[in-house]
C-alpha cells in the first residue's frame, strides 16, 4: 500500500492535479477540518469538480481535519504542539470512523491526502500518514 501525501501552498489547482495524475492517484482525501479556501480552484465543490474532470475521485473527511487549535499551533510553527492536539482530537469517535474509512480506502485505491502546507513534515497529513505506516504498512510518499 501506498500513501500519497499534497499541500497546495504555492501551488495552483492545475499543478496540484498535474502532481497527482503523474503519481497514479485515483482518490483525493481532503482531509481539512474546513474545506474552504482563498486559494483559487481550493474549495471543496470546485475542486471537486475539477478532480473528477481528470479522472480523479475526491472525499472530504472532515473528522480528520484539526482542530482551530491545532491549525493555530501549525500556524506559529509549534509542530509538537499541533501533533499533540491532533492525537487528542484522533481519540474522538467520528474522528476514529474516519479514520478506519480512511485506512480501508488506502487498501483498495492510490490516495492522497490533501491539506494546506506545502511542507508535510509540519502538517497534521504527516501524522495521518505515520499513523497509516504504523498500522497498515502504508509507504507514504509526499509529493
Amino acid at each position: 500500500m501506498q500513501v500519497f501525501t499534497i499541500g497546495y501552498e504555492g501551488a495552483t489547482q492545475a499543478q496540484v492535479i498535474d502532481r497527482l495524475k503523474a503519481a497514479g492517484v485515483d482518490l483525493l482525501v481532503d482531509v481539512r477540518a474546513v474545506a474552504a479556501s482563498r486559494r483559487a480552484g481550493f474549495s471543496k465543490t470546485i475542486l471537486g469538480e475539477s478532480l473528477k474532470a481528470e479522472g480523479i475521485d475526491y472525499l472530504h473527511l472532515r473528522g480528520l481535519g484539526t482542530p482551530k487549535a491545532g491549525r493555530d499551533a501549525a500556524r506559529k510553527g509549534h509542530v509538537a504542539e499541533m501533533r499533540a492536539i491532533f492525537a487528542d482530537h484522533l481519540a474522538e469517535p467520528q474522528a476514529q470512523m474516519e479514520y478506519e474509512r480512511l485506512k480501508a480506502l488506502a487498501d483498495e485505491k492510490r490516495v492522497a491526502l490533501l491539506c494546506f502546507e506545502a511542507d508535510h513534515a509540519g502538517c497534521h497529513r504527516a501524522v495521518l500518514a505515520e499513523r497509516l505506516s504504523d498500522e497498515a504498512g502504508a509507504s507514504v510518499i509526499n509529493l
